[in-house]
């Protein structure tokens, strides 16, 4: 994991995200690059035409945005070697997708202010919109993180064909922390599988893989969500792995609805990776 970058908005949820992505980088002696995409003001944009924003007063924005950006390379990672900071005056998601693409960053840490639900987490922001179309893993952080040895990863799949891309992605990252990784199926009444069938399923998958540490389970609950969270709360896990689709999203993972409220327990850090 050798470039992780970080969009930053300046919100306590960004300042989540950089605490997360400094131990992350500290443990891996990777390159921690933070961007601030942001739109640029029209007067920014076309100065000659005698726009509103002047000269003095461009010159003066920009230089504040470096300077808050200098502030949160020393707040937050004074002890990581190398940090590279950024300010992109494009949309958040066209900043975020071009920088990712320039430096060939590993991992994207972003911080999420949702509100106690999964669906509020990953849909209807510029999180949600990275987590689908982006090529490269996305970590979402969305509080505080004191200590972050993830030794217990959930992997939650369906385990058909065309998850294996995902897999490979979420076993190099395991492979940096030592984790162990906790295979999930959820059975739910509108959707069940007897034990025997979900377990061949999972043995199949996993031969095609060099993973050691690892559990299989299967899990039966009301929706698939909440047993996603209940069988995390259980063994405590210190990351929930999931893959994405671009077209749609987290909703494929969940049997095409992410509509129910979810506990408080959704503050788990979430792992997307790109089927």
């Amino acid at each position: 994991m050798k470039k992780i970058l970080i969009p930053i908005d300046f919100s306590p949820s960004a300042e989540n995200a950089c605490k997360l992505a400094s131990k992350i980088a500290r443990k891996n002696n990777s390159e921690i690059h933070i961007l601030h995409a942001v739109e640029i003001p029209t007067g920014v944009i076309d100065l000659s035409l005698g726009n509103s924003f002047s000269i003095p007063e461009s010159m003066f924005y920009i230089r504040k945005l470096r300077d808050r950006m200098l502030e949160y390379k020393k707040e937050f990672f004074s002890k990581n070697p190398i940090v590279i900071h950024s300010i992109r005056f494009q949309t958040p998601f066209d900043g975020i997708q071009s920088y990712s693409k320039k430096i060939s960053a590993n991992l994207i840490v972003m911080g999420s202010k949702g509100h106690n639900k999964l669906d509020e987490i990953l849909i209807g922001s510029n999180t949600e919109k990275i987590v689908r179309n982006s090529d490269i893993p996305v970590l979402v952080v969305k509080k505080e993180e004191k200590e972050f040895k993830p030794k217990n990863i959930i992997f939650a799949s369906s385990f058909k064909e065309g998850k294996d891309h995902a897999f490979k992605k979420l076993l190099s990252f395991s492979k940096d922390f030592k984790s162990k990784i906790h295979l999930l199926k959820v059975n739910t009444p509108q959707k069940f599988e007897n034990t025997y069938e979900c377990k061949r399923r999972i043995h199949n998958f996993i031969k095609k893989h060099n993973i050691e540490n690892y559990s299989i389970n299967i899990y039966n609950d009301s929706s698939v969500e909440n047993g996603i969270l209940n069988f995390a709360n259980e063994i405590d896990a210190d990351i929930i792995a999931l893959g994405t689709h671009s077209r749609s999203g987290l909703s494929h993972i969940f049997n095409g609805s992410i509509t129910k409220y979810l506990s408080k327990q959704t503050t788990k850090p979430i792992l997307t990776f790109r089927v």
